[in-house]
């Protein structure tokens, strides 16, 4: 009887790890196809973004702002070459994820 019970209280213990590992990867997934909804439902306005920071208005908005003519207290971290650039980076990281795992 008393391998009979260990046995028990060894499927019981696997039994609960597995369900914490289930209840993990169903959050970690469903946490995932949230974020990937959202990726794509804003790709347009990154395309958007790409676009406004390799045209003129960038430049030309980046020239206004070292020159002191925008309001002080507006909000300008898109004139920074490093935030656009770092997020165009990640964005072509997480492309190549997506294209690797299809």
């Amino acid at each position: 009887m008393g391998s009979r019970s260990t046995a028990l209280k060894d499927s019981i213990l696997r039994i609960e790890e597995m369900e914490g590992i289930l209840d993990e990867a169903l959050e970690a997934a469903d946490s995932l196809e949230k974020a990937l909804e959202r990726f794509n439902s804003i790709r347009s306005d990154i395309d958007k973004l790409e676009k406004y920071y390799t045209g003129k208005e960038w430049k030309e908005d980046l020239k206004l702002d070292e020159k002191g003519k925008l309001p002080s207290d507006l909000k300008r971290g898109v004139l920074s070459e490093d935030g656009i650039s770092d997020l165009l980076d990640k964005v072509k990281e997480l492309d190549e994820i997506r294209r690797n795992t299809r």
